[in-house]
């Protein structure tokens, strides 16, 4: 018989499997299928991209030439637009407003058959300095109430260019999903005076049960209410609502939990694609001690279809159970 399990955050519910789980072996492999031809995020191929918004460099380097480590650049197609003004307006019940925000390519690496589990741990941490660096910039534009961080990794989570890169994007607005987790740690801090996210981690850290890797501040954990099937989260131990807020000292060790994580899915799943997301507090000046940033890695195993958009509950075929053994044999 299968488990219901309700998410305490967003109450959300998910159907997991739990008489016949699925192995790795057992979900279908789609081939990483990209475009061909030069690309674009490549050394010397400066010149392909939108101009450098920020990079780290070697020193006696410029700007659009090569010797950077990590660069980034504007989306050369953007969703949203950084000039203009909102011009919020209605059509009857319609809201509407004009395409304001900013899309940001953030390149991890100018080695083209390198992803994050390749890099060495400083050249990882360059890459989350240029996550905090990047936030830290646009949120002083006051347009912008919220900044999603992500990274598709493979064709079918969504990257249309093989080489290994990060998205940013800076929104007018919060969205539906960050709204629901916000009321839904707010609901608990009310009710129980603690967030709800140190309490997950707590809870997770001493029943050690879905635990993949626990450092000195943060922990990496299949979570009791996952959606996908092998999904894993990252949490600092110590609460804090922004992420980037997060110490400097700090930021070495997140680049490491984060890319033995990345490795471990790599290597028990047969390097499947995955999307990653960083969750944090939107930027307004309301306090937000309640809500907890983290990081939600999900392999893209399974694809969603009418019962789960129908009914907004999710099925998956391996509970996190079973799911963390294979994550700790993977031979790394």
């Amino acid at each position: 018989m299968a488990v219901l399990r309700k998410d305490p955050v967003s109450s959300r519910w998910v159907i997991i499997n739990v008489d016949n789980p699925k192995k790795p072996e057992d979900f279908e492999k789609e081939e990483h299928v990209f475009k061909k031809g030069p690309c674009p995020f490549c050394y010397g191929n400066e010149f392909m991209t939108p101009p450098e918004i920020d990079a780290f460099r070697h020193e006696g380097t410029y700007a659009n030439t090569p010797g950077w480590l990590v660069r980034t650049v504007s989306n050369k197609f953007p969703a949203l637009q950084i000039e203009g003004d909102l011009e919020r307006r209605g059509e009857g019940i319609y809201d509407m407003s004009n395409g304001i925000g900013a899309h940001e390519i953030i390149i991890d690496t100018p080695y083209h058959d390198k992803t994050i589990t390749d890099l060495t741990d400083e050249e990882a941490t360059s890459v989350i300095n240029m996550y905090c660096r990047r936030s830290i910039d646009l949120q002083k534009d006051k347009r912008f109430r919220y900044i999603i961080i992500f990274k598709n990794h493979g064709a079918v989570a969504g990257a249309s260019l093989e080489h290994s890169h990060s998205q940013l994007i800076a929104l007018p607005m919060i969205p539906k999903n960050v709204l629901e987790e916000l009321a839904g740690s707010r609901k608990y801090f009310e009710y129980r005076g603690r967030c709800i996210f140190c309490d997950i981690a707590k809870q997770e850290i001493q029943e050690k049960e879905r635990v993949l890797i626990e450092t000195k501040h943060f922990v990496s954990f299949c979570p009791f209410v996952s959606r996908f099937p092998f999904e894993v989260h990252i949490l600092p131990k110590e609460h804090s609502c922004h992420f980037h807020e997060i110490k400097e000292k700090e930021m070495f060790e997140l680049a490491k939990i984060l890319k033995e994580t990345l490795l471990r899915l790599k290597i028990a799943l047969s390097d499947h694609s995955y999307n990653f997301i960083i969750h944090t507090s939107p930027f307004d000046r309301e306090s937000h001690d309640y809500y907890h940033w983290h990081i939600e890695i999900m392999p893209r195993l399974t694809r969603v279809a009418g019962f789960e958009w129908g009914t907004g509950f999710y099925l998956v075929a391996t509970p996190p159970e079973t799911a963390i053994k294979y994550l700790r044999e993977a031979k790394i």
